[in-house]
């Protein structure tokens, strides 16, 4: 059965800047700034929350339903969608739009300048969730803040297993609008950073936020990622990557794990293992769109990690 993804789909502009921004950034001058870098290395990557989490999703044998704005150069990338096979009946064209895009630049020390426009995703809420029937689970990725609110309510209404993920967009819900949705949605997945911002707006502990759904779910980077579920509280161990090539989608890829394994049934702790070990995958490729997914391969790394058989099935 479908899992429905509300969420953004954008291109990703990668450049890379051979020296230190702070060479070129003087202090005292940033009211008149005027610089220019030059970038030998540049890559474009498909890219969006929605996007990265259908890819993983795909690959593990689920079936992915995307729900997004995009504009008229979306050609591309439903092309991309189609080899994968991945449905794109409810991803809607605005027309005279572009698609959302990310320009990031980092210089030799990992230090990044982003610029995000996002174009077509200011019209996400034209989409309505209820137009997706039979859904057994969805997630709310970041798609705009009055297009996240109106997902969340209208698969509230609808009786829709959802997550809430904000992301990044967490600073642009209220504390009463993140009450709401903590107290209607039925798992909450956040990184880091987001749990300790969302603790503040809300004035709730991570424990008490976990009170109010089934699962709660922190993701720390190599530090692995922690699991509030049935009452009891479970650090997950990152699983080990084979290179830190690329953190861009990590997180997105272990939320694709983690819908993958509680659609098919699996139980709290096993999902979140499988999430780490498909988020490590992920850190050795380039790009959110770009690592393979074998069952032979996600069952070793499973087992090498965590000491027990993986549920998924593999030749």
């Amino acid at each position: 059965m479908s899992i429905l993804i509300c969420g953004s789909l954008a291109y990703d502009t990668l450049l890379t800047f051979d020296g230190a921004f702070d060479d070129h950034l003087l202090p005292d001058q940033l009211h008149k700034l005027s610089v220019c870098f030059r970038v030998p290395q540049l890559r474009r990557e498909f890219g969006g929350c929605a996007g990265n989490i259908a890819y993983s999703l795909r690959l593990l044998g689920g079936e992915p339903l995307i729900m997004a704005t995009v504009g008229a150069d979306f050609a591309p990338y439903r092309a991309h969608l189609d080899r994968l096979g991945i449905a794109s009946s409810h991803i809607r064209e605005i027309p005279d739009t572009y698609t959302a895009q990310c320009f990031i630049t980092s210089d030799r020390a990992d230090n990044q300048i982003t610029a995000f426009h996002p174009g077509a995703m200011d019209f996400a809420s034209q989409n309505h969730a209820h137009s997706a029937q039979g859904m057994r689970l969805a997630i709310v990725a970041p798609s705009g803040h009055p297009a996240a609110m109106q997902f969340c309510r209208e698969l509230t209404a609808m009786g829709t297993p959802f997550v809430f993920d904000p992301g990044q967009e967490l600073p642009l819900f209220s504390a009463e609008e993140l009450l709401e949705l903590t107290g209607t949605a039925s798992y909450i997945t956040l990184n880091d950073y987001e749990s300790e911002l969302l603790t503040h707006r809300t004035g709730l502990s991570l424990a008490a936020l976990a009170d109010r759904v089934e699962a709660l779910v922190v993701t720390r980077g190599g530090k692995g990622s922690d699991l509030y579920a049935e009452g009891q509280h479970w650090h997950i161990p990152a699983a080990p990557a084979d290179a830190l090539t690329d953190p861009t989608g990590c997180g997105d890829a272990y939320r694709a794990g983690l819908l993958f394994a509680r659609e098919q049934g699996w139980d709290w702790l096993a999902a979140a293992r499988l999430a780490s070990v498909v988020g490590a995958i992920k850190m050795g490729h380039k790009g959110a769109q770009n690592h393979p997914l074998a069952a032979s391969d996600i069952a070793q790394r499973f087992t090498a990690a965590y000491g027990v058989d993986c549920p998924l099935p593999h030749p």
